[in-house]
């Protein structure tokens, strides 16, 4: 097999573009369809999210196109407004400048400005199947000089019913086309679809298991009786820190919920799901990729687009029924060779889904227990430690030195040193998200304490999942119309906190 995208036949330039994007060297699905796809030749992929699929069709089709040829030349329809986004962003930052346009098209956008950018001419169009149709039987999609067609996540197509609408646009495209359909099962109806339209396709399997690979770390937590699932997440996410996170749970009325509990404890968090409309989707992409935003709050369906390669935490807060999506859900954190943690919440009365969980991915995993007050203390200090270690490395700190010369004509520099640790420590002291999950570690104090936890032991299994879909809750497609406001980062305290034990007196420095 091909070790290198040069030998897969990708151009010098391209290349180094892919060099800057950190691709140093082709995934399986890549290096088995890149070459097919350059040939010429249909191809039937099968391979599960996360394999980098999305760089298998897109890049022949960057190489092959003809960027003076001022018409379409490639069709690229996704099941979700998300993923035709997503797989946007990819395409446009393996281009060449000059090099092919690119349009997304999908529903909840203004028409008008995705047909006068048809108008002006595009090469690629990337987007669901209901736009696409729209624009066509409105005249401003012309499929007639098509060169590539290209299928994504076909199997998805046929959960959410767009078969009938992908055979429309394939009827109307040119027989001569190139063809690739990428799937992560083989039901009848896309075997079906491959049948009628693909010639002699090249067949790409890239096998699976659904198990998680070793550098996502599973933890489980059970919760005391007298403490709800909402009450037991605040300690744990103040002893696990995460930097970004998904949080899961079953539904929307959930999933906003939580997110008044977080955001009312002083973390920064906002929730996805399919009440919202697509320009808050979109700005909420955009801020927890730029890190404006660390948590979401997310449902199974709305989380499909958000795919985020530096995503540290997927917690479980309400347990998912079957492997797959397990595997779905704890595969977006560990990507692009990072490590991950994948932590599911169960409470007490549910210990016989950890046995289930146990039984679906073979091996045991111990359950932790709540997080202690005293440990909450010492994450504290560790990270004002980190915190003091970042001030003494910077380049601020030179500002500062005056000021400390000054006060050393009166007092000792330690005496000094220990008055600014002591000032920050007691600004950082009643920091809200902490104070929240102390109080709920006080209240179970207050109660007969828990003893259902056994020995702490962290697991080092995960995986790459595939999608799953066939039993969500299809109340939760997404939908364009939304009475909910956007909402916006709430994240009014970050550090950490100290305790009110009295005040530190400095010594003078005697003269």
């Amino acid at each position: 097999m091909p070790s290198s995208f040069q030998s897969l036949g990708i151009s010098e330039a391209r290349i180094q573009v892919l060099t800057e994007l950190g691709f140093t060297a082709p995934t399986p699905i890549q290096s088995q369809s890149i070459p097919a796809l350059l040939e010429g030749k249909d191809m039937l992929g099968q391979a599960q999210t996360g394999t980098g699929k999305t760089a298998a069709f897109s890049l022949p089709i960057l190489e092959r196109i003809d960027p003076y040829q001022n018409q379409l030349q490639a069709l690229i329809l996704t099941p979700t407004r998300e993923l035709a986004i997503q797989v946007s962003q990819a395409i446009r930052s393996f281009n060449l400048k000059p090099g092919a346009k690119i349009l997304t098209v999908y529903g909840g956008q203004a028409i008008d400005r995705q047909i006068s950018q048809l108008d002006r001419g595009v090469h690629i169009v990337v987007g669901t199947p209901g736009r696409v149709i729209d624009l066509m039987d409105r005249g401003r999609l012309d499929l007639s000089h098509l060169s590539w067609f290209v299928l994504d996540e076909a199997d998805e197509m046929l959960n959410m019913g767009f078969i009938q609408d992908v055979e429309k646009i394939l009827a109307v495209t040119p027989p001569q086309r190139q063809t690739a359909f990428f799937s992560a099962t083989m039901p009848t109806a896309v075997k079906r679809l491959v049948k009628n339209y693909l010639r002699s396709p090249v067949l790409v399997k890239v096998e699976s298991d659904d198990s998680a690979p070793s550098r996502i770390e599973q933890q489980v937590y059970i919760v005391p009786p007298h403490l709800s699932k909402e009450e037991a997440l605040l300690p744990i996410l103040e002893l696990e820190a995460p930097h970004s996170a998904l949080i899961f749970v079953r539904t929307k009325d959930a999933a906003s919920k939580l997110t008044d509990i977080l955001q009312n404890a002083g973390h920064s968090v906002d929730e996805y799901h399919g009440n919202l409309t697509q320009v808050q989707r979109e700005g909420l992409l955009r801020r927890f990729r730029s890190e404006q935003v660390r948590w979401v709050v997310a449902t199974d369906i709305a989380a499909r687009g958000l795919d985020i390669d530096s995503l540290t935490h997927v917690i479980n807060l309400d347990m998912p029924d079957d492997l797959e999506r397990y595997v779905h859900r704890i595969g977006r954190t560990g990507r692009a060779g990072r490590t991950g943690t994948a932590i599911t919440i169960i409470s007490a009365r549910e210990r016989y889904k950890l046995r289930h969980l146990e039984k679906m991915i073979g091996q045991t995993l111990d359950a932790l227990p709540m997080p202690t007050i005293t440990q909450i203390q010492e994450r504290r200090i560790a990270r004002f430690k980190e915190q003091i270690h970042e001030v003494l490395t910077g380049e601020r700190l030179a500002s500062f030195l005056p000021l400390v010369s000054q006060l050393s004509e009166d007092y000792d520099p330690q005496a000094i040193a220990a008055a600014a640790l002591q000032l920050a420590y007691s600004r950082i002291q009643s920091e809200k998200s902490e104070q929240a999950a102390l109080n709920i570690l006080s209240k179970q104090a207050d109660k007969s304490t828990f003893s259902g936890s056994k020995p702490v032991k962290r697991s080092t299994s995960s995986t790459s999942g595939r999608r799953n879909y066939d039993n969500y809750d299809r109340a939760d497609k997404p939908s364009d119309k939304s009475d909910r406001p956007e909402r916006f980062d709430r994240d009014r305290n970050k550090g950490d906190y100290g305790n009110k034990s009295g005040r530190f007196t400095p010594a003078r420095t005697k003269h």
